[in-house]
């Protein structure tokens, strides 16, 4: 039987044999010890370097737009050669009520210098979000993150703590839909 990542599900496009999407599944996290989706825990986010893209996105295409974003990335690297390391990250640094300015981020093991000709014009090199931040676990459909967030906001507030304006998301899974139940993402806020 063909191996689990590679089973297609009805409707979903085939993807062509000479660029399958490297896997992130085997890929560590920023911070090697799981969250725990009923509490909040303090951790140190390494500056890990990642290739970069940035850009805009409408809230009711988050997760199209996102899930582009990082397969773009992704097989950029790969035609590149270059090893991914980390499990793709989004940074959300600027949210209004009719969208978002996004940084994707793919962890690698070294900035390539030079850097390698054909990759695209907007793919950069770049740093993780780094230093203390508090972890929030989502688990279940990306529909209903904002809910993880109200819980995020509500303990900030309660405990009176500023924190930076980008809030970072990590797939722990792959994202796959808005409505996929088996999502698990870091959310992580940099206090100021």
């Amino acid at each position: 039987p063909p191996a689990p990542e590679k089973a297609l599900l009805p409707g979903t496009p085939a993807v062509p044999p000479a660029a399958p999407a490297p896997s992130s599944a085997n890929r560590p996290p920023l911070v090697a010890n799981p969250g725990d989706p009923s509490d909040v825990d303090e951790v140190t986010l390494p500056a890990k370097p990642a290739a970069i893209l940035s850009g805009n996105a409408k809230w009711d295409q988050a997760v199209p737009s996102l899930k582009e974003a990082i397969a773009k990335v992704e097989a950029a690297l790969a035609q590149a050669g270059i090893k991914a390391n980390g499990k793709p990250i989004s940074v959300f640094n600027r949210t209004d009520d009719d969208g978002f300015q996004y940084e994707v981020m793919v962890p690698v093991e070294a900035v390539p210098n030079p850097r390698p000709a054909g990759l695209p014009d907007d793919l950069r090199f770049g740093a993780t979000p780094s230093g203390k931040a508090l972890r929030f676990t989502h688990k279940g459909p990306y529909e209903g993150i904002d809910q993880t967030y109200e819980t995020v906001t509500a303990y900030l507030d309660a405990k009176g703590i500023l924190v930076q304006d980008a809030f970072v998301e990590e797939y722990l899974t792959p994202l796959a839909s808005p409505s996929d139940e088996a999502l698990e993402v870091n959310i992580y806020a940099l206090p100021k």
